[in-house]
């Protein structure tokens, strides 16, 4: 029967792990981006039941070869450019590790003083970097706290943003009115989510077109939606601006948007997940004009700045605001560092009541880099991206689809380099979408890069974003050259992706 793990098995399996994940991140340019196996490989290859006894831990490690691995999507990869990075490092995996050795509950100040106080600090730290608006600072009203991701941010600023509109009514009688969010129909779709968990459902929502050009939200057009709802009776309580939105990065308008908050008394929360991390290079930080206006803020380090998911930081400028909406204080949790109101208790800042040691990988992750690596890292996936757009520009049968100003670059063929069928000169755009997908579905089949797609302007559109480490400027020729081969093969009807499978680049 096994018995717990005593110390010298820990040292001696942990040495394993540690030289399995070092031999992964050194062979993920060799892998296949993505599985190609059908969904139920990995589940087929468990046991049907749980072990009656235990395994020695060597059995277990190779497994993760055998089972594991093969069917993954490596976001690690340097050829990964799907969605948006996620990337971890070395710094971020052992701060980890040490959060899960140490074990603590950072629930209350009294349960793990060191936990509370090392994420307040380490939030300070990146409102620093950031040059983040004095009000964010924990030495002011407002203050940082790391939540899991911007969607547990935006359902945070909700509910504080529905607990200040109704006067604090929300917090004891729920909703007593039609309350409204607004925010770009370019906007992520955790907007919506916490409008029905808070309870105001879809109708709740008010979309707000975009600029057809600069894909950033109008701000005459959330004007007039906020006068509709006011004559109407109905409440703004929030309105949800992003600095980089998951399509396209485009950039929302903050100071006319702030200014309109300001006029009509509006809970301003700033959604920067992705984009965010672009401030701490003082070149980018125009993207963050207007913040000044903002009640809330997150960026997710866990996804552009190195430390590994999860990890969102957020702010708010008022603290108060935010605790009075979100207390709720059993008689099991009183102690007198929590009433002597000299504490932060980071359970009245989020929905959970238990919290990890989260700042500890970021704590490693600042300290190991320093300012000037992390700005180097931001600045090296800005220039392949603006590489990767150059050779894309070069080819005038695509067309690079909006801006690029961090390291997402939005394309597509041309609808004019696709022959209208029928002689039907309307349906070359549809075709177009229709050659575009297959374009992306023959290139990520090859398994040697991995890219994703989204609408733009109701046309299918690819996505190519950097971030990963160890990406250079090798994978992102190999990007172009499978796109480029798969591109010819489809013009000229090669059935498969078989042609620039087998060939080099």
């Amino acid at each position: 029967m096994a018995t717990h793990m005593d110390p010298e098995e820990f040292r001696r399996n942990g040495y394993a792990v540690i030289d399995w994940i070092a031999d992964y991140w050194a062979t993920l340019a060799d892998r296949p981006v993505t599985p190609a196996d059908p969904p139920g490989t990995v589940a087929a290859r468990l046991p049907a039941s749980p072990p009656e006894r235990g395994e020695p831990f060597d059995r277990i490690l190779a497994d993760l070869d055998t089972i594991v691995t093969p069917g993954l999507t490596h976001w690690q990869h340097p050829a990964f450019f799907g969605y948006f990075p996620a990337n971890t490092s070395g710094p971020s995996v052992l701060g980890d590790l040490v959060s899960a050795g140490l074990g603590v509950q950072g629930m209350l100040w009294a349960s793990a003083p060191a936990c509370t106080e090392v994420e307040t600090v380490m939030l300070d730290w990146l409102a620093e970097l950031l040059d983040l608006p004095a009000r964010f600072r924990s030495t002011g009203t407002g203050g940082g706290v790391i939540q899991d991701s911007a969607s547990s941010a935006t359902l945070v600023a909700t509910l504080a943003a529905l607990h200040r509109a109704s006067g604090g009514r929300w917090r004891d009688q729920g909703l007593d009115r039609r309350y409204r969010v607004y925010t770009s129909t370019e906007a992520h779709s955790s907007v919506q989510k916490a409008a029905r968990i808070a309870g105001l459902g879809d109708d709740g929502v008010r979309a707000i077109g975009a600029d057809p050009h600069t894909l950033a939200l109008r701000p005459e057009l959330l004007r007039a939606a906020i006068e509709a709802d006011l004559a109407a009776g109905d409440v703004p309580a929030l309105v949800v601006a992003t600095i980089g939105t998951t399509s396209s990065t485009a950039v929302d308008p903050l100071p006319a948007i702030g200014e309109l908050c300001q006029t009509y008394g509006t809970w301003l929360h700033v959604d920067a997940a992705y984009a965010g991390a672009a401030a701490i290079c003082p070149e980018l930080r125009w993207s963050h004009a207007g913040l000044e206006y903002a009640d809330s803020y997150c960026f997710d380090p866990h996804k552009w700045l190195l430390t590994g998911f999860d990890c969102d930081a957020f702010w708010v400028a008022d603290r108060a605001g935010l605790i009075e909406a979100l207390s709720v204080l059993p008689e099991f949790l009183r102690n007198a560092a929590s009433e002597s109101g000299a504490v932060v208790d980071y359970r009245d800042w989020q929905v959970p009541l238990g919290r990890r040691f989260r700042a500890l990988k970021l704590w490693f992750v600042l300290r190991w880099y320093g300012a000037e690596g992390l700005r180097a890292h931001i600045r090296t996936g800005i220039a392949l991206a603006a590489r990767f757009a150059d050779l894309v520009r070069a080819d005038d049968r695509f067309e690079v689809v909006g801006s690029h100003p961090f390291s997402l670059v939005c394309f597509r063929l041309r609808a004019a380099a696709v022959e209208p069928p029928d002689g039907q000169p309307e349906a070359a755009g549809a075709a177009a979408d229709a050659l575009n997908a297959e374009l992306l579905h023959r290139v990520n089949a090859t398994g040697r890069v991995h890219l994703t797609h989204t609408r733009v302007g109701g046309r299918h559109t690819l996505r190519l974003a950097v971030g990963a480490p160890q990406t250079s400027e090798r994978e992102v020729a190999l990007a172009w050259y499978l796109i480029e081969r798969t591109a010819t093969a489809l013009r000229r009807g090669t059935p498969d992706a078989a042609a620039v499978r087998t060939t080099g680049g």
